[in-house]
């Protein structure tokens, strides 16, 4: 397919879905246009993979698209929050490089082998409720935390401060829930890059 492979519409959606990211920093103080901006990013996330597997259009470009993408979102939006926030994004491009280093396109089903956790964090492409759990926890984190920040939950949706709290205590649990299958997906790819290490020739 080649370089046609650029135009196929489920990556057409993830170039629409880096232009909110954009759009979405530049709005980051006007909260009602940032919210709405942020919120068609994450819903075009499920978009582009419907969309793929629909048009038979799936390719190992479109799967590394797809997390740069989320990563970029993601990665942009705490780093806003918070001082400390590189540090999520970093982790999270650190598991993006060790995934896509060792088990390329096909990543979410190399889990074969994996502690019973993290397999069942990573059944059926995350489409179990563990998994839209954790997957809740990574994406809507950081912008139920931007609502907080801003008073939108409040002042917005009117609610009361024990469902903020619980709210935040859900999706960070689902957060902290992703570390585990992180530090695994690192830990594995640190362990193939040392396995089988060619011997230096003697002369």
């Amino acid at each position: 397919m080649g370089l046609q492979v650029l135009l196929l519409w489920p990556n057409i959606i993830g170039y629409i879905r880096i232009g909110l990211v954009f759009a979405a920093w530049a709005a980051y103080k006007t909260p009602a246009v940032f919210v709405c901006l942020y919120s068609i990013f994450i819903a075009f996330d499920g978009v582009d993979g419907w969309l793929a597997r629909r048009l038979g259009q799936t390719s190992r470009f479109g799967a590394w698209l797809d997390l740069v993408v989320d990563n970029l979102g993601r990665g942009m939006l705490w780093c806003l929050l918070f001082e400390w926030g590189w540090l999520v994004s970093a982790l999270e491009w650190c598991v993006f490089v060790c995934n896509h280093g060792t088990r390329g396109g096909h990543w979410k089903s190399s889990f074969t082998s994996s502690p019973r956790f993290i397999q069942t964090v990573m059944a059926n492409g995350f489409r179990t409720p563990l998994g839209t759990w954790v997957v809740s926890g990574l994406h809507c984190l950081p912008l139920w935390l931007y609502g907080y920040q801003w008073g939108l939950l409040s002042h917005w949706l009117y609610l009361p401060v024990w469902i903020q709290a619980l709210g935040t205590l859900l999706l960070a649990a689902g957060r902290l829930l992703a570390l585990p299958v992180e530090i695994w997906c690192i830990w594995t790819h640190i362990k193939y890059l040392t396995s089988d290490e060619p011997e230096e020739k003697t002369k």
